[in-house]
């Protein structure tokens, strides 16, 4: 029988569309100030408790405001870098509603003490305020040890598999696959250039450069028959056929087992295959969304047609 460790766990969860674990970066603090308003934003002004890397809680405004007082000041006191080096790294940690907050509380400490305790001072606080549970991680970007925390996406990948399994380890379904490994291959849009997109759609300010460029090659796609993939559509394509690739040589080899649950893994395997949304790009859908919005205008416009009736002779 299949285990919920190794790939055929991780299979197992894939074809079963565990939930997907979410670890983000979600912002920087540059100053005394900032990290305070910070500290007391993921306290809740004091009303959460905060817990640190040696499990130390922190209660209370006072008690926050003096956390991020003595970051300042130790930051100040040994700052070799450059004055806007951040002082702290603010992430995310969250799962979809219906997660068991006290299990993601833990899940949370036990991911941050792997991956930081050893060098970096931290702080986190669980929000249950919105329809998810998710909980604030702020750490300190000095190191200990001299070094500074920099992530970079291989960082964040590392980081979703380390959090994944400690909630796996707290009995929570969940799994770290990256998108394309979904058939998801449209990166969402950044929050930033969406609320600035929202903002002049509203008329409070200009629209994007970025936005403006991407509506004007989708237009060309929507209505001047500009469909030939881009090299960046085409090799998306091309990833997303190795993939599939891949998972469809995982299901031959399965179904050919003695073992019934790895055939029955592969049954599911292969179908997943086949529920794979088609490679898609942000072009080719502003293209249909233009072309939607279109079609829209032009039945507005159209004049109501009068009802015909059948007349008995």
């Amino acid at each position: 029988m299949l285990g919920t460790g190794g790939v055929g766990g991780r299979l197992s969860r894939i074809v079963r569309g565990a939930p997907e674990v979410m670890v983000k970066v979600t912002g920087r603090t540059r100053g005394g100030v900032h990290l305070k308003g910070h500290i007391a934003y993921i306290s809740r002004n004091g009303a959460l408790e905060l817990e640190d890397e040696q499990g130390w809680t922190w209660r209370g405004r006072a008690e926050a405001a003096e956390l991020a007082r003595d970051w300042a000041e130790q930051s100040d006191i040994a700052r070799p870098w450059r004055k806007d080096a951040p002082l702290s790294h603010a992430l995310m940690l969250s799962m979809p509603a219906g997660t068991d907050a006290e299990a993601l509380r833990l899940a949370a400490r036990a991911f941050a003490a792997e991956v930081f305790a050893e060098r970096f001072d931290y702080v986190f606080a669980l929000h249950t305020d919105t329809d998810h549970p998710h909980v604030h991680l702020t750490v300190r970007s000095a190191g200990r040890d001299g070094s500074r925390l920099n992530p970079k996406k291989g960082d964040l990948e590392a980081w979703r598999q380390v959090f994944a399994q400690a909630l796996r380890d707290r009995g929570v379904e969940a799994e770290a696959t990256p998108r394309r490994a979904r058939g998801v291959t449209r990166k969402p849009q950044r929050m930033a250039m969406r609320r600035m997109a929202d903002r002049s759609l509203a008329g409070l300010g200009p629209m994007p450069r970025t936005e403006t460029a991407a509506l004007k090659e989708a237009a060309g796609a929507a209505f001047a028959g500009d469909v030939a993939p881009r090299p960046w559509e085409a090799a998306l394509a091309a990833r997303q056929g190795r993939i599939r690739g891949l998972y469809l040589a995982q299901a031959e080899a399965l179904a050919v087992s003695l073992d019934p649950g790895h055939r029955a893994l592969g049954a599911q395997l292969e179908a997943f295959v086949g529920a794979m949304p088609a490679p898609d790009s942000r072009r080719l859908a502003l293209a249909r969304r233009l072309r939607g919005l279109q079609e829209k205008l032009v039945n507005r416009r159209q004049p109501p047609q009068p009802e015909s009736r059948d007349r008995e002779d």
